[in-house]
């Protein structure tokens, strides 16, 4: 019995060794994934609340530019997020086909199209022959159409 021991030695030093970099990519792509569906989540909220606030009715300027910027300042500044993440706002007109002499029955509806661009960290890494790569970026869109001079009108 004391020799069958003797032979058993470090069986779990090296079953750590093994299991150890596939237990460190599984706990990074679970905490890249938990953190895109917070951000997410968060976003949802967010994004919506500014394009009622500010893309409605803009300070300044009432363009649709100075709208887009000033949604999109308002969703950063509300994620608090540094490098990981990035938001991008784009407004298009809603109704009439562009022809002229069409005539829209809502000629003020503006789409809001707010994007949040995710990248993983880290982006890559090889432990013990273990890759882990992230992909690029995560994203996720949320849209809202508003009339932009009439505050409170949500389609």
């Amino acid at each position: 019995m004391l020799g069958r021991l003797k032979g058993e030695r470090g069986q779990m030093a090296v079953e750590l060794a093994v299991l150890m970099p596939v237990v460190v990519v599984v706990s990074l792509v679970v905490y890249n994934l938990g953190r895109f569906v917070s951000l997410c989540a968060a976003f949802d909220r967010i994004s919506l609340d500014a394009v009622l606030s500010q893309g409605v009715a803009p300070s300044g300027s009432q363009t649709q530019m100075v709208a887009v910027e000033e949604v999109r300042s308002c969703i950063l500044e509300s994620l608090g997020e540094g490098e990981a993440c990035d938001v991008e706002v784009s407004a298009s007109r809603m109704g009439g086909s562009g022809m002229s002499g069409s005539l829209s029955v809502l000629p003020h509806l503006t789409k809001f199209t707010c994007t949040l661009t995710y990248r993983p960290w880290p982006s890559a890494f090889v432990l013990a022959g273990v890759a882990y790569d992230a992909p690029l970026a995560l994203h996720h869109s949320r849209s809202l159409v508003v009339d932009r001079y009439s505050p409170g009108v949500v389609m």
